[in-house]
């Protein structure tokens, strides 16, 4: 189909009355505060610190989340149980956060048989533990090696980021055996006004 010069130009005519109108519309809206993008000092150990509460926050409400019941539970024969994630998670915790503040980790005496109430206490110790050991550690030895498991080493750093990623798959473990029983993890729910 050919266009007539008129409709050609009301075309034009209406293309830049939407693209003015659309950059009105853009020029009235608040201006958005710009990022502070002013380098970091401590960039790994602060961006550690910094996701430390979010853990914290969602990993515990997901203990809490899971019946007593249901801490026997495990997806198949070959997995874990809920209790025996949650016994994971607070001995990694306080090996990692040990590991990272040169400290001598602390034993959480729990077993994935114990009762939920004892299980999510250690979880919520652990990330306490974790807060206070991680306090005072900066960037400054984060090439120091040392051995995490068995004969394995890492260095500091390498446990930062061990560290980190324990808390996104251990989360998302816990997020699936949630799930599987009906239940939304912490994540999930809908927001609260």
């Amino acid at each position: 189909m050919r266009l007539g010069t008129w409709q050609l130009a009301a075309v034009v005519v209406l293309a830049g009355s939407c693209v003015v109108g659309a950059a009105g519309q853009q020029a009235a809206a608040p201006a958005a505060k710009a990022p502070d993008l002013s380098p970091v000092a401590n960039p790994i150990s602060t961006a550690v610190k910094a996701r430390l509460p979010q853990a914290a926050k969602n990993m515990v409400a997901a203990a809490e989340a899971m019946p007593a019941d249901k801490y026997s539970y495990k997806p198949t024969a070959d997995m874990s149980t809920y209790g025996h994630l949650m016994t994971h998670i607070a001995e990694s915790n306080n090996l990692f956060c040990s590991k990272i503040a040169g400290q001598t980790a602390p034993d959480a005496k729990v077993t994935e048989t114990d009762a939920k109430d004892k299980l999510v206490a250690a979880v919520k110790d652990s990330f306490a533990y974790c807060t206070t050991a991680l306090a005072n550690v900066d960037d400054t030895k984060l090439s120091e090696q040392m051995v995490v498991f068995g004969t394995r080493t890492a260095s500091r750093g390498g446990v930062f980021v061990i560290l980190a990623g324990s808390w996104s798959d251990h989360y998302a473990t816990q997020a699936i055996y949630l799930r599987l029983n009906g239940i939304l993890p912490p994540t999930a729910q809908p927001k609260k006004d």
